[in-house]
């Protein structure tokens, strides 16, 4: 997917966890995150898109801590969220392709990657948003679930921070049916190494279709298939939150 389409997407994200938000309320429960309700959502949110939106506009270098978000509630804590989400949107189209500031996954320039992680973040807290409201999941296109699996598999979880690990090594596939991209994972005492295609053995295999399987792997939804040992499985499960 190009720049100019992961920004399209982060528009309709953000427009359409706004409105999930306003309609459900900010005192919801949100059952994906069951420590969240909505107003914990939304200032997390609205949060990391001011901080992402603050190294492309200022240039930062480095890492910076994320502000802390307002004492807002109710109808002014959702138009803060809007706000924000706003101002990351324009702050990233206006932006010039060669802008230079700090990003923390490999990325062909630092405007890709804000722009590509900001709509896959959007995108999974909508699905938030929408879980609390209680009235449907709305669907994403395959080919954006399948490189927010990417992105998962190969960008976060190839962190050191990875909680992924097991004491000696394994196997582990993933496999979407509709968009037939295929990761091979193998798990050590180390950060997960995970690359492209099905070749060699798998001791487990996740698979469904992208968009199932993109919310499974974010723990927003049951795996669709599990083949194999049901422990890696189980493994994923319980280690792999970002």
């Amino acid at each position: 997917m190009e720049t100019a389409e992961f920004l399209q997407a982060l528009e309709t994200e953000g427009r359409l966890l706004a409105a999930a938000a306003e309609e459900a309320g900010t005192d919801a429960k949100v059952p994906t995150c069951p420590e969240w309700h909505v107003r914990d959502l939304l200032r997390h949110t609205g949060a990391v898109h001011r901080w992402a939106a603050s190294y492309v506009a200022e240039g930062y270098s480095e890492r910076r801590p994320l502000d802390d978000a307002p004492d807002l509630d109710g109808a002014e804590l959702v138009a803060w969220y809007r706000d924000s989400h706003r101002r990351l949107v324009d702050t990233l189209a206006a932006a010039a392709p060669d802008v230079e500031c700090w990003f923390f996954l490999p990325a062909p320039s630092p405007l890709a990657f804000w722009t590509r992680r900001q709509a896959h973040e959007t995108a999974v807290h909508r699905v938030d948003a929408e879980s609390a409201r209680g009235a449907g999941i709305t669907a994403v296109t395959p080919e954006f679930a399948t490189d927010g699996i990417d992105e998962l598999l190969r960008g976060f979880h190839a962190r050191s921070r990875s909680r992924v690990r097991t004491p000696e090594p394994r196997v582990l596939r993933v496999r979407t049916d509709d968009t037939g991209a295929v990761w091979t994972v193998r798990l050590s005492s180390e950060p997960p190494v995970t690359t492209p295609g099905g070749s060699g053995d798998a001791e487990c295999e996740l698979s469904g279709p992208a968009e199932q399987l993109y919310l499974a792997l974010w723990n927003r939804a049951p795996l669709p298939s599990v083949t194999g040992d049901q422990e890696l499985a189980a493994l994923w499960r319980e280690s792999s939150g970002v």
